[in-house]
């Protein structure tokens, strides 16, 4: 390429891959989510390292497992150090949980781009820049009520804000295009946003866009009855709140998104930065009977809507346009694309994932028929191929099997099918074959006790680093 590329890395909080008009839900608009993707390619069958935000996004950073970087579950712990005058009911010390990982923003930092975060980080310590981050604006913790937060500003100075969450980090996305989006450096900006995540009610979102959904059938969201392992019982009216708050806490990060995308195009920028999008996680509202993510039960979920993600990439003139990528990928291929498509330093040693890269330059995709994409949450482990999936939880169950090419909707467990026992046991040695090669012994989440309620701390401390259940 003529020059280096500078990127946009924008990333939202528990948005499913079906969460967008172009995905195939039509009463949800989001025209400038639709916009990226007809100049560019969505990809349809995208997957996280784990379905709940902080492992899935320290995942999506380093290119490795959460069993190899060691955070597994959202970070309760760790995030902030609460200023002295400042009422925090959560009162809490900086771990650096990422620390001596490389991410691939260091890998672009050592290329001389000027990194930029801003958003949501919760990956540990959010007041002060890690991983070749040099402009840093984040949100203290990793999600809160959407006009009532802290943040910490470039100072890592600690605020309480009252804008609207979604449009003043949109605003210092723009604010950092204009003070070094025409710079003599290339640049990386992360813009991850805490949209959609909950809370949904209408005190949370503009009124206006909350009220359009709440008067609206939303018909291409299915309301099936509560599962079994979830403890919502949500009745009609309840969800047609829940999906207005979530519809409407969309809308308005798409908007945000396309101001964004709009003074890139007035500053000339837009044919010369690749855009990409991504959920960090996937998200149920009312799939399977669930209201959350992979711990929206208990025991924790492996359901498609939970680990698949939506995932687009843009660069008009450089990047194809209007196409739709099929095969199968997820963030643990992110880094090895950018260091194959940016012609980046290796990072030391094995990576899981592999570069896409080839779907980018417009080559064909090598294809991924034998492709396996592996997800962990603590003790359960999913290997999932185009036809079949395996959700193990150690150490005695429940397990799941799911013939996908025949139950997309995984609605028949097939686990104590003898007719199909030659299955569970082929997948469970792809499995543990898989996760022999990338786990790190000591960070490894097969036997920890996470619950979906947070991690505390280090898992490889020895002290009890996990929420436990009825606590």
């Amino acid at each position: 390429m003529a020059e280096p590329l500078n990127l946009l890395v924008i990333m939202s909080d528990d948005q499913g891959a079906w969460a967008m008009g172009c995905a195939g839900t039509p009463e949800l608009h989001t025209p400038n989510l639709d916009r990226l993707a007809a100049e560019g390619i969505r990809f349809d069958s995208f997957f996280c390292a784990s379905p709940v935000c902080s492992p899935a996004r320290a995942s999506f950073l380093t290119g490795r497992i959460p069993s190899a970087h060691g955070v597994h579950d959202w970070l309760k712990s760790g995030n902030i150090e609460v200023e002295a005058g400042v009422t925090w009911s959560g009162a809490d010390r900086p771990i650096e949980y990422l620390q001596g990982l490389t991410g691939f923003t260091d890998l672009l930092a050592e290329a001389g781009y000027l990194c930029g975060m801003c958003g949501k980080w919760h990956m540990g310590d959010s007041a002060h820049p890690q991983k070749g981050h040099t402009w840093w604006c984040t949100h203290s913790l990793g999600g809160d009520n959407y006009t009532k937060w802290f943040g910490f500003d470039q100072n890592a100075t600690l605020m309480r804000h009252e804008e609207y969450v979604t449009d003043y980090f949109s605003d210092r996305a723009v604010a950092f295009l204009g003070e070094h989006g025409g710079g003599p450096r290339p640049w990386c900006l992360s813009l991850h946003y805490t949209a959609p995540h909950a809370p949904w009610d209408r005190a949370n979102h503009p009124a206006a866009l909350w009220d359009k959904y709440h008067a609206m059938a939303i018909d291409s969201v299915p309301f099936e009855p509560r599962h079994p392992w979830s403890g919502d019982n949500v009745t009609p009216e309840r969800r047609q709140q829940q999906l207005a708050g979530y519809f409407a806490a969309t809308e308005a990060m798409d908007a945000g998104i396309g101001r964004v995308l709009d003074r890139l195009q007035a500053m000339g920028l837009r044919e010369r930065t690749l855009v990409v999008f991504s959920g960090d996680n996937g998200m149920s509202m009312g799939h399977h009977g669930i209201w959350g993510k992979g711990n929206g039960t208990y025991p924790l979920n492996m359901y498609d809507t939970a680990v698949k993600i939506p995932f687009i990439v843009s660069c008009p003139g450089t990047v194809p346009q209007g196409q739709v990528c099929h095969g199968m990928y997820g963030h643990l291929d992110w880094l090895p694309t950018l260091v194959d498509y940016l012609r980046l330093r290796q990072p030391d040693g094995p990576l899981p994932g592999r570069s896409f890269a080839p779907v980018l330059r417009g080559e064909p995709d090598p294809g991924n028929e034998a492709v396996v994409i592996c997800d962990e949450y603590g003790p359960t482990r999913m290997v999932r191929e185009r036809d079949w999936k395996l959700v193990l939880r150690y150490p005695e169950g429940p397990n799941e099997l799911y013939h996908l090419a025949a139950d997309p909707g995984e609605k028949t467990n097939l686990i104590a099918d003898p007719a199909h026992a030659g299955q569970v046991e082929r997948l469970t040695r792809r499995l543990t074959d898989w996760f022999a090669r990338h786990v790190d012994s000591a960070r490894d989440g097969w036997r920890l006790p996470v619950t979906g309620l947070g991690q505390t701390d280090w898992v490889s401390k020895g002290a009890p680093a996990f929420v436990r259940r009825g606590k």
